[in-house]
């Protein structure tokens, strides 16, 4: 059985509505999902919604409604955001959903049937809005973070998992998978956080205060801490416990937001699959945060940006093509709508969009029948364009494979804006008005050379703006790009090809 590239998203929770951040987040994995495909790989990817947990409960009781209710309308709205953005990915898990509550409670009974689960009182400080206990070394400078919101003082008995037992063993793993997380930086943070002694995990919540979640198989008195129960989920949907487990797991990637990674993904987890004598990820895949003037985006901020607006104006590739290109893999990036429309109007619009209808407008006029000649000179300027296509073209792959796609989408660019300063040098406009024949013979190589630079470029376009690769390909009169073997090498497969109809791929919004 051949194991699949398998890549997850964190499951977005359901108590809100989708914003920036959920939206890179699809982007980037459905990226790089659609990168390894074209490389020829199998993949598999998931996303989700988790669906339990306090804050749910709350928000459906001020709205008077069941919760289940509640995760059902919101489901619709990150699904439809999915579908928006053109998030290819292979399933969709809810944690309401009978196959991941069956996981969830049997992993619960193997660890209390092997001890790693037990019975004790808890005095201390509880977040309703982390949905976590703390403890004193959670303050900063004597104060609660914000992120904790108001921070009560508790006192109930509860089940604990023996997270402190897996410790040494966790320093260890990660002192010799150095590449466990990246980028590495990140997992210095894990290391300095492990210094510190860690506390067993409270894996449960009294029904009496929280009834929203998945009851424990040995005390239905109680439901399922919501971290415990969310992260299952990557293995819950690629059937844990059947013969398929193994085509998938484990995942070659987790893509979570920094926020995330500690402790849930970087210690709950891992220590979680340990203790169950299940394989360790392969990877986390950690991004960074959307920034507005150095702050982080937020409702209560008023900074908030959705992302929907943008699509609805600008369309779905070309927000694709801005979070990719803007966004540092693993650091922080900065938003604004005036960069977007800099972007969409420098890059999209003049560089690929007008040298596009550049082509189809001279094709129409100096190809006989709108079909491309064949190349009939080979003089410095076609040497040069070749030559610069060799070069980009690796160095694209090279960062593609580094997760560093914006420096891959700038090589990219780099190749476009070469196609249009050839375009200058050879000026077939100029060129059609000659009846010499070698400036003829130059007029015909210059409209193929333009649309064979195009061709390559746009395939290499197609795992972050695939709709816009594709519409290219078949204005040059391709099919669609299933793959990048053998496609990337520059060839004569443009010769008699017929060009589509002159089109603006990046209109002038109509409205702002």
């Amino acid at each position: 059985m051949s194991k699949q590239f398998y890549i997850t998203t964190a499951i977005d929770y359901a108590n809100g509505s989708p914003h920036l951040g959920h939206a890179y987040e699809k982007i980037l994995t459905d990226t790089i999902a659609r990168y390894r495909r074209l490389i020829g790989d199998e993949v598999f990817f998931l996303t989700g919604l988790d669906e339990h947990g306090q804050k749910v409960q709350q928000t459906a009781a001020k709205r008077g409604v069941d919760p289940q209710a509640l995760c059902d309308e919101v489901a619709v709205v990150f699904q439809d955001m999915c579908k928006r953005l053109n998030i290819t990915h292979n399933d969709y898990i809810r944690t309401t959903e009978e196959r991941h509550k069956k996981v969830v409670r049997d992993l619960l009974q193997k660890l209390h049937d092997s001890g790693d689960i037990y019975k004790a009182e808890f005095k201390g400080f509880y977040s309703p809005r982390a949905e976590q206990f703390l403890k004193e070394k959670d303050r900063v400078d004597g104060k609660w973070p914000e992120e904790y919101g108001e921070v009560i003082e508790i006192s109930e008995t509860n089940y604990f998992f023996r997270l402190a037992k897996y410790k040494d063993w966790l320093v260890e793993y990660l002192n010799e998978n150095q590449d466990f997380i990246f980028p590495r930086f990140r997992l210095k943070q894990v290391l300095e956080f492990l210094k510190e002694p860690i506390n067993d995990l409270c894996i449960s919540r009294p029904k009496e205060r929280l009834s929203w979640g998945i009851s424990l198989p040995f005390d239905e008195n109680y439901v399922t801490y919501v971290w415990f129960d969310a992260l299952v989920n990557y293995i819950s949907a690629v059937g844990y416990g059947t013969p398929d487990f193994e085509k998938c797991w484990p995942a070659d990637y987790h893509v979570i937001g920094k926020d995330i990674m500690l402790p849930p993904h970087s210690v709950y987890w891992p220590i979680m699959l340990k203790a169950l004598g299940i394989p360790i990820p392969k990877h986390l895949l950690v991004h960074g945060w959307w920034l507005q003037s150095g702050e982080k985006m937020s409702k209560s901020l008023g900074n908030y940006i959705n992302p929907l607006d943008l699509l609805d104006i600008y369309g779905t590739d070309a927000f694709r093509y801005f979070v990719m290109r803007e966004m540092n893999v693993g650091q922080d990036s900065d938003f604004s709508v005036e960069l977007f429309k800099i972007r969409y109007t420098s890059d999209l619009g003049n560089d690929l969009g007008n040298l596009v209808s550049r082509l189809l407008n001279m094709g129409s006029r100096y190809c006989e029948g709108g079909k491309l000649p064949a190349p009939e000179i080979d003089e410095e300027p076609e040497k040069e364009l070749r030559a610069l296509w060799d070069q980009k073209r690796d160095e694209t792959l090279s960062f593609y494979g580094d997760f560093q796609f914006h420096q891959g989408l700038d090589r990219t660019f780099q190749f476009i804006k070469a196609i249009n300063r050839y375009a200058e040098i050879r000026a077939p406009w100029k060129l059609a008005k000659s009846e010499d024949t070698v400036d003829q013979q130059k007029l015909r190589t210059s409209l193929f050379y333009m649309g064979e630079g195009l061709r390559l470029g746009s395939i290499l376009l197609a795992a972050v703006m695939p709709d816009i690769a594709n519409r290219i390909q078949g204005l040059l009169g391709q099919g669609e790009i299933k793959t990048w073997k053998s496609g990337l090498d520059w060839g004569n497969v443009l010769v008699g090809a017929s060009l589509g109809e002159k089109t603006i791929l990046f209109p002038r919004p109509d409205q702002e």
